[in-house]
């Protein structure tokens, strides 16, 4: 037989293009359309509903940025469709191509039920089937204008971004507002040849099922009459029930297809158009779940599920009785699906509390896995909290995104920094909009890596990012894949329901130890420098606020403030989303979090101040709150005593420029240029800064990566460096213990104040930016003389290590990674750290010195500021300021200790006398990191903690409170089973003994 295959294939595409598919709607009336154009913010929707529309006609332009548009569409379906399916056809000037990144619309009847969303993929909304003639039409669609942020050419600067700078031209055009009849037997038909047209491509050109295929197609296409296409539509489906109806072969590789939208809670859109971005979609997938009885949807992120219910309570009495019925679940038990690389130790913790109370709450629903399809990499910490929370499976999609190494598995074992492991599962169908095309579904197959163990993967259906979900086309292309040869099968299924099946064909799985290193957008551990710092900032005074609350309620009889600690969580947790805190929404998104933070702070300054001075007392001596795990100054953790004297420091002249500053247990020499040349530690007898090199280097490189431009750093920004080693001033300090140090460069100014503290093995360097670059790349630099192949940095409940060698691609793609608010690296016995309070970018390199000793330099170099254009083309233009310290001689307790330092200053007030620790626990490696009241305001205290050095502790902690009972409790603060015996009670004295970094939460009841 001749090979004809490019012939049907190309004629198969179109037909369907040109003749199949514009005959969906064979009959059609325009409606009547008017339109009120909100004067600002969205409005209530009874005011919507209840305002004047002016007329409108199609091909009218609508809309300006951002802008809220109500339209209301009348007609009367004509007498002759009577019995037949008849749909109202909106399109608002919807491009295809881009679902959830335009403009969308929400659909009400008269009365404000929502019946449906609106969206590029979705424009049809249902009156009747059978229809009624005559009946009366009347909808309203509440349509927002969000312009088009990443275009066709993407990454391009733009002032759409921000509602202040966007302007207010029109950016659509009213596109298609008619009544229609829908032609079922044409619409089965087009998804009879999609499905067959890409299963046949995908299958080999010497396999006889491709060939099967294509025979069947083109009888089928020779059937349809191209002049009366719905009079021939079933003739043609006719000839294509056989090749349809062949069931696939065992061995298939099996799909669980979860209906899905992976809405950003915000992005290229701020936190209030998500709101009505997840309410179109809920309003969508409830419709589409009582439609098609098979179907089940899948949503995650606590914070949207609380969003439909406190601003759309008409669709979320639909999702709750979704819910109900089982079919509508909840995924993933976080708040938000957060950054898990930055959030702190705590603030990851409480992403699962506050998000699986939430479910349960509502719901009584437990979630087992945590859902983070499009998170930015895996901090090797998580495994540990995924558990404590109650939950035992991990599922993530982006990891394939990597853009070095593939990585090995699709089902795993994933093992944290504790020991923890949790079964994993990356879909292989590669994204998280899985759309049902037959090059997915083959692709999934294909690439799956655990064949001949396993044969069960996930695939998320639905449009997501900006949401819209599951399509009644997808769930009519999954209906047919379910069991047919040459595909994987698909069957709608929960995620619970898909990790009991793969869990259970594959037990043990191979295991992955370590972080979960994303290789792309590493750039969004620098990216929008005051979002970082406003979630640091936030972190570390919430810790204050539950520690002092608490105290002061046993102590003093304080009303702990359970609601606005609450509230507070969430806006917090909230702006960890994974387009928030990495940097990689618009300027919108980061105005508003900016204004965020500032209130939070204040709001929590207030507690924090409250509750010290009811535990302060009247009086007039001078105390110092001391809000660290760890005693300073003779002040126990979590205590307040008045401040101790402390040796002082040492200005002198340096010869040849500049100054010494000494204070006895290091010597600092600091040049001409600004640079620390010498850090010398007197009694190691050991230098620290390597020969030839100068610490406090500011270093500047170009940065304008191939693509994604405020996620992304590229490795090639490290061929060119500029070193900023020019002053305009190197002076002294207003104290005796500092140094000066201003430089200009490019359109930017730095000042910088190095301080030697009395009695402390610390160097402070605190740097203010006027930063008023453009794709640039700022780094501060530190050339240590120390050998070590590996080096510390902080994560959630302990450390991690990572290579300073590139040995292989997987250690060289790690050029840029993430540190909470250390850097560590050691010889055996002498170390050094770098500690910060707001920087989480950062690079560690070494080289062997080619002359003099041969010894190894290695630089550590914290990230300090980017300047990216897209998608905010102003970002980070202005002051900053940062917080670092060289700590020389330090060992991994030191580096954990000064982490917390400098994060948690000292807090000054007047009192009666001093303030004797809630709890305290009687070893360094033993790490509180909350101590609060339970959150079912029993008065119960909470106590959290962990081994923070990375070896085994034994610590006694002690309670100073009467104690009735302490149990060991999961983050929720739920007893835990076989738990009785983890820890040695008496009284208010327990003895724990902890695993390397082994997380503990403690439950006190009091007496």
């Amino acid at each position: 037989m001749h090979d004809d295959r490019n012939l049907v294939e190309a004629r198969l595409k179109r037909v369907l293009d040109e003749r199949v598919r514009p005959a969906l709607y064979p009959e059609s009336v325009p409606l009547d359309v008017a339109v009120w154009n909100a004067p600002g913010e969205p409005v209530p929707v009874e005011e919507g509903l209840a305002a004047e529309p002016e007329p409108i006609e199609v091909g009218a332009r609508w809309g300006a940025p951002w802008g809220t548009s109500w339209f209301r569409v009348t007609g009367t379906v004509p007498e002759e469709w009577a019995g037949k399916t008849v749909e109202a056809v909106l399109d608002l000037g919807f491009d295809e191509n881009m679902p959830g990144f335009q403009c969308e619309g929400l659909v009400y009847r008269p009365d404000g039920t929502p019946v449906k969303g609106l969206n590029p993929r979705n424009q049809w909304v249902r009156i009747g089937a059978p229809a009624q003639g005559g009946e009366q039409v009347r909808l309203h669609v509440e349509a927002a204008s969000n312009p088009v942020i990443l275009d066709y050419h993407p990454f391009l600067p733009t002032q759409l971004g921000d509602k202040d700078t966007a302007g207010s031209e029109p950016q659509y055009t009213l596109a298609r507002m008619d009544l229609a009849v829908l032609d079922e037997t044409v619409w089965n038909l087009v998804l009879d040849l999609e499905v067959l047209g890409e299963l046949m491509a995908e299958l080999p050109l010497e396999s006889g099922r491709r060939w099967e295929i294509l025979r069947a197609v083109d009888r089928a296409l020779d059937a349809i009459d191209l002049q009366d296409v719905n009079g021939s539509a079933q003739a043609a489906r006719s000839r294509l029930t056989e090749v349809l109806s062949v069931p696939a072969v065992p061995s298939a590789h099996r799909i669980s297809a979860v209906g899905h939208a992976h809405i950003d809670s915000a992005w290229l859109w701020p936190l209030r158009e998500t709101v009505r971005k997840v309410a179109r979609t809920t309003s969508n997938m409830t419709a589409l779940l009582e439609d098609e009885p098979d179907f089940v949807f899948a949503m995650s992120q606590a914070q949207q599920w609380a969003w439909v219910r406190d601003h759309r309570p008409e669709v979320w009495a639909r999702v709750k009785k979704a819910v109900a019925d089982g079919r509508f679940v909840p995924a993933g038990g976080m708040w938000v699906e957060s950054d898990t690389n930055m959030p702190g130790s705590e603030a990851m913790a409480r992403q699962f509390v506050h998000g699986k109370r939430f479910f349960l709450d509502e719901f009584g629903v437990e979630n087992d896995e945590a859902w983070l399809p499009d998170t930015f990499g895996f901090a090797a910490g998580l495994p540990q909290i995924i558990k404590a929370a109650g939950a035992k499976y991990l599922l993530t999609q982006k990891i394939s995104w990597s853009q070095t190494n593939k990585f090995p598995h699709h089902t795993f074992r994933w093992e944290g920094i504790d020991g923890t492991r949790i079964f994993t599962h990356f879909p292989p169908v590669d994204t998280y909009n899985c759309s049902m095309k037959g090059s997915e579904i083959a692709h999934a197959a294909k690439n799956f890596k655990d064949k001949g163990v396993a044969r069960h993967s996930l695939a998320p259906t639905g449009w997501g990012d900006g949401g819209g979900g599951t399509t009644r086309e997808m769930v009519a292309k999954a209906a047919r894949l379910r069991d047919l040869e040459g595909s994987a099968t698909v069957e709608w299924e929960t995620p619970a329901a898909f990790f009991e099946k793969a869990e259970a064909e594959n037990p043990e799985p191979p295991v992955w130890v370590g972080e979960l290193y994303l290789e792309l957008h590493r750039a969004t551990l620098t990216s929008q420098a005051r979002t970082k710092q406003g979630n640091r900032r936030s972190e570390h005074l919430l810790r204050e606020a539950e520690l002092w609350a608490a105290t002061a309620a046993v102590r003093a009889g304080f009303p702990y403030p359970y609601d606005d600690l609450d509230r507070i969580w969430k806006t917090v947790l909230l702006h960890q989303f994974h387009d928030i805190l990495p940097g990689s929404s618009i300027a919108w998104v980061h105005r508003e979090a900016r204004a965020t933070y500032d209130r939070v702070a204040g709001e929590l300054d207030a507690i924090i101040d409250a509750a010290q001075r009811a535990l302060a007392g009247e009086g007039d001596t001078p105390l110092v709150f001391n809000s660290a795990p760890h005693a300073r100054a003779g002040i126990g953790a979590g205590a307040a005593a008045a401040p101790a004297a402390g040796t002082g420091t040492e200005r002198t002249a340096r010869p040849g420029g500049g100054h010494v500053l000494d204070n006895g247990l290091l010597r600092v020499e600091i040049d001409a240029r600004g640079l620390v040349v010498s850090a010398y530690d007197i009694a190691a007898d050991r230098e620290t800064v390597a020969p030839g090199g100068a610490g406090n280097l500011l270093q500047l490189h170009p940065d304008f990566p191939n693509m994604w431009d405020a996620w992304d750093v590229d490795e090639f920004y490290r061929n060119t460096v500029t070193d900023l080693t020019d002053a305009d001033e190197v002076a002294p300090g207003d104290d005796g213990a500092s140094v000066r140090v201003v430089r200009s460069f490019g359109s930017s100014r730095v000042t910088q104040l190095l301080t030697l503290v009395p009695g402390e093995r610390r160097l402070e360097v605190d740097t203010e930016v006027d930063w008023h670059e453009t794709e640039k790349f700022l780094k501060l630099a530190f050339p240590v003389d120390v050998h070590a192949e590996r080096y510390a940095s902080e994560t959630q409940f302990g450390h991690f290590h990572r290579p300073t060698h590139t040995n292989t691609s997987w250690e060289a793609a790690k050029f840029e990674a993430c540190n909470h608010r250390f850097v560590h690296l050691e010889e055996p016995g002498w170390g050094v750290a770098v500690v910060n309070d707001s920087t989480y970018g950062h690079d560690v390199t070494r080289t062997v010195r080619t002359d003099g000793d041969q010894g190894t330099t290695t630089t550590v170099r914290v990230s300090l500021l980017r300047a990216p254009r897209f998608p905010d083309p102003e970002t980070d233009q202005g002051v900053h300021r940062f917080r670092h310290a060289l700590l020389p001689g330090a060992g991994i307790g030191d580096a954990v200790r000064e982490g917390w330092r400098i994060n948690l200053p000292e807090r000054y007030v007047s009192g009666a006398g001093e303030v004797a620790p809630l709890v305290s626990v009687d070893r360094d490696a033993v790490v509180v990191t909350a101590v609060k009241l339970a959150d079912d305001g029993s008065g119960d205290v909470v106590v959290r903690f962990h081994e923070a050095h990375g070896g085994r502790a034994g610590a006694t902690l002690t309670a100073g409170f009467p104690v009735a009972g302490v149990a060991v409790t999961d983050l929720l603060e739920r007893p835990l089973t076989g738990q009785e015996d983890a820890v040695e009670a008496d009284g208010g004295r327990i003895a724990v003994r902890l695993r390397p970094f082994q997380l503990m939460t403690l439950r006190f009841t009091r007496a």
